[in-house]
């Protein structure tokens, strides 16, 4: 029992919830062009999602216990990592063979649907497997590369990739159904790296509120909470979205107390938590109304 929670802490468990919302969009764009669904495909979309997802999540893990960054983080229930490592050091090597383990299911996922349904879905799939490997240790210096690292594996590689696979297409549905998790989730670690700020410095790493600071980062934050909303409404108005993927407008209302908050509190962690708690209902419940309003349309 020890050595699972060790385990479902490395993979952070509780933050996997977001692979099936967004994957879900992916799933709802592929219906709303050819109003088919096979199952077996989708079982398997979301088991390589879910892989890649935990593969970097491990990473993750792994690459902050051996720089000492883990050591040095202020933890909130939703930042900081899981802190499995610095209390459990005897689970390095299962750490990294978890890594790749999980890797490489999403690499053999890739390549299966590369053989059903073209080359042309290796783009997004080398890209995607190189961010897995790459994001902890390259990606977080950059502060834009770190700023877009996390809406474009789960927003453009993720929903795109999905839609290819069930359609064997590339389509501007899915590419503006893609921008509301790419924005979303971009925002979603951009406020997370708000209490994560001293640690990260510490060991040279780079994102925008070390580049600008909290508070204008927190202006930032604001504008990709409004960028995503405006994909949605885009979307509606270009017809490449079905007028129902208006009801995940829903979230704005939750989306504008996060933003106050998060303008109030970019500088008082402990106050800013609640916002960070709003981020993460909007991140869940936007993409999943967005793929609902697809299946409706």
């Amino acid at each position: 029992m020890n050595i699972l929670k060790s385990l479902l802490g490395l993979m952070r468990a509780p933050f996997l919830m977001l692979t099936p919302a967004c994957v879900a969009v992916g799933v709802g764009s592929a219906y709303w062009q050819t109003h088919e669904l096979n199952w077996l495909n989708i079982l398997l979309v979301l088991i390589g999602a879910l892989s890649a997802h935990i593969s970097v999540n491990v990473f993750n893990e792994y690459f902050d216990f051996k720089s000492g960054l883990d050591t040095r983080t202020q933890r909130t229930p939703f930042s900081g990592g899981s802190g499995t490592l610095p209390a459990h050091p005897e689970m390095e090597r299962a750490s990294l063979l978890l890594a790749w383990t999980t890797f490489a299911i999403t690499t053999a996922i890739g390549i299966y649907f590369v053989w059903l349904q073209g080359w042309q879905l290796l783009p997004i799939g080398i890209l995607g497997l190189f961010l897995l490997v790459t994001y902890t240790t390259w990606w977080v210096y950059q502060p834009i590369l770190c700023l877009i690292a996390p809406g474009l594996g789960f927003g453009i590689l993720m929903v795109m990739g999905t839609n290819f696979v069930l359609t064997g297409t590339y389509s501007w549905a899915s590419f503006v159904a893609s921008l509301v998790p790419t924005f979303l989730v971009s925002d979603l670690l951009l406020l997370n790296q708000f209490s994560d700020f001293e640690a990260d410095q510490s060991v040279g790493r780079k994102h925008f509120p070390i580049a600008l600071g909290r508070k204008a980062s927190s202006i930032l934050y604001g504008i990709l909470l409004g960028l995503a909303y405006l994909s949605i409404i885009a979307g509606v108005l270009s017809t490449l979205l079905p007028a129902f993927c208006l009801i995940a407008l829903l979230t704005v209302f939750l989306a504008a107390r996060a933003y106050q908050g998060t303008r109030q509190n970019a500088e008082n962690i402990p106050a800013l938590i609640p916002s960070m708690g709003m981020n993460v209902i909007i991140n869940l419940s936007t993409p999943i109304l967005v793929a609902i309003g697809l299946f409706m349309g």
